[in-house]
């Protein structure tokens, strides 16, 4: 099948997710991009937005089987991993799955967690996988954690540690809605749910198929470079405490490849990465204490580093 097919079924999945969640078409778009490129979603933003309708549409289009959990103090690892339990007839532990177990996660309010509750989570984003007990689980393909969280400082927030943010792929805030948007949302919530609008155009084998087609996009040399290049920039300046990690380049390196095909292209060019670096590098980057001082912002900086570090020439992919 040629890149048009694709390009094609990436946007009819658009059109039914934008049929429950008005005025966002920007964060749909990298939203179902990431979870074409494996990756995880972080949205940080106040309750009442549509966080939870966007991950619900999505499930909905894509015929994944999700689940939702509302992380609480209380919430524990079992809850997220699963456990093993003694069966009296088998004489034998039999293991119970945790919420976790689905293609799509939506872990609602993940800062509000403890700490031990939120490192449950990174082996599953990591490696797709669960330990139990010491026996490995695999978690259904394709597998996406649509994580949630209050704005930083809010009442009964934890700092996700940095080790667990590096496993996001992107992270996002949907922001209020516009003021002609808000007042669509009023009316298509009038007569009934914008939910049952939505109709299934994909299923897990034909995301899996997207995912391989995607992960083999072709990329030159010079765009390898320059995603280097950008990460070393938040790595030796001067306002940035922690910069970039390898796994933030592996992560723009695969974004930049949906990207290219959603577009219609068969290869990435440096548009594509300058359209989705802030996403992928914000959360990744620890500003100094100079930086705070001087209410300097990560997307500032960001922002600065994408006009300083040279940008390659593409034209005509050399292959």
């Amino acid at each position: 099948m040629n890149n048009s097919y694709y390009t094609n079924q990436i946007n009819a999945i658009l059109s039914e997710v934008k049929k429950a969640v008005v005025g966002k078409d920007t964060i749909i778009i990298k939203v179902l991009l990431a979870i074409l490129c494996k990756g995880h979603v972080l949205i940080e933003d106040i309750p009442g937005v549509g966080k939870t309708t966007l991950a619900l549409a999505f499930s909905k289009a894509l015929s994944l089987e999700h689940n939702r959990m509302q992380f609480t103090p209380d919430v524990l690892p079992s809850d997220v991993t699963g456990f093993s339990i003694y069966n009296k007839a088998s004489g034998k532990f039999e293991f119970r799955p945790g919420v976790a177990f689905c293609n799509l996660f939506l872990a609602d309010e993940i800062n509000r967690t403890s700490s031990k509750t939120q490192s449950a989570l990174l082996e599953l984003m990591e490696e797709k996988s669960i330990t139990v007990d010491g026996v490995t689980y695999k978690l259904p393909e394709p597998y996406t954690v649509i994580a949630t969280q209050n704005p930083i400082g809010s009442a009964g927030t934890h700092n996700l540690p940095d080790s667990q943010l590096d496993r996001f792929m992107i992270k996002l805030s949907m922001g209020y809605p516009e003021f002609s948007d808000e007042v669509s949302i009023l009316k298509n919530k009038f007569n009934s749910n914008p939910l049952d609008a939505v109709k299934s155009v994909a299923d897990a084998d034909s995301i899996i198929a997207l995912q391989e087609y995607i992960s083999n996009i072709y990329i030159d040399d010079r765009i390898y470079e320059y995603i280097v290049a950008l990460a070393a920039a938040t790595r030796n300046h001067p306002m940035i405490k922690l910069g970039v990690s390898p796994r933030g380049t592996l992560a723009l390196m695969q974004i930049s490849k949906g990207i290219a095909v959603a577009m219609g292209r068969d290869y990435v060019i440096p548009d594509d990465i300058a359209y989705i670096c802030s996403d992928v590098f914000e959360h990744r980057i620890m500003l100094s204490s100079k930086a705070k001082m001087a209410d300097i912002t990560a997307s500032g900086v960001i922002s600065e580093l994408l006009k300083s570090v040279p940008v390659p020439g593409i034209g005509t992919p050399q292959r």
